[in-house]
């Protein structure tokens, strides 16, 4: 009996599988020895004795569609998804009767829905679908995992812009301080000017420089005009 999880988002939810299908009529009697071992213990919610159980049975008789699909649930029960998938799948190529096979179909869309492979899980609800056209569990999950594709896809798409966004930014701020190197670099290439202004102090020199200069001259000249004195008084007394 497959139990309906309830609420779009409730994909936190474990999603029932359908139960273990019963001892089978033919068959050697080890394998249907195991088989009930491994039911009882999957009863008590001993997944792992039931594993083994089944797994016995498969030794058994490694065609065993039932100890197959059984080993898929118990599987499933310890959250070992992706082993439960490929037993799902095995036992959904053995089943040649309808509704067995669409319980294996559903069984195995339930475990890639826990894996997140909403693709595959579509695919295999669809596959139990067309053998049981009226499982409206199927058409449910059906249903969810198309919703659940559609919001990975939009974050997968939300997570490729932010990283885009963010690569934009690095460049951004990398071209920023490229550019500020270089004008850096260019400013200590640039010769320094200098300074063609002339302080107060160098000016002041230059012109006591001047004035001396000056002085020199007028006392030289002075000098001059009295030794020319000088010789004019001597030749009038001779």
């Amino acid at each position: 009996m497959k139990n309906f999880i309830i609420g779009i988002i409730a994909i936190a939810v474990p999603i029932s599988v359908c139960g273990q299908e019963k001892i089978p009529v033919s068959g050697n009697k080890s394998e249907r020895s195991a088989i009930r071992k491994g039911n009882k213990e999957y009863s008590n919610k001993n997944y792992i004795g039931a594993e083994v159980d089944y797994r016995k049975a498969l030794e058994a008789d490694p065609l065993s569609g039932v100890a197959t699909f059984n080993l898929g649930d118990a599987l499933y029960k310890q959250q070992k998804y992706e082993n439960s998938v490929e037993e799902f799948k095995k036992a959904a190529a053995m089943e040649t009767e309808p509704a067995r096979s669409a319980e294996a179909w559903y069984n195995l869309g339930n475990a890639y829905m826990q894996s997140k492979k909403y693709t595959e899980s579509i695919d295999a609800y669809k596959n139990s679908l067309r053998r049981n056209p009226k499982d409206a569990d199927a058409r449910y999950n059906l249903r969810l995992a198309q919703l659940m594709m559609q919001q990975q896809q939009q974050e997968q798409q939300d997570k490729k812009e932010d990283k885009k966004d963010q690569q934009q930014q690095q460049q951004q701020q990398q071209q920023q301080n490229d550019n500020k190197q270089q004008n850096k670099k260019d400013q200590q290439q640039q010769p320094q000017p200098q300074s063609s202004q002339m302080t107060q102090e160098n000016a002041q020199q230059i012109l006591d420089a001047m004035q001396q200069d000056e002085k020199n001259t007028q006392e030289k000249v002075r000098k001059a005009m009295m030794e020319q004195q000088k010789k004019r008084k001597t030749d009038k007394e001779w």
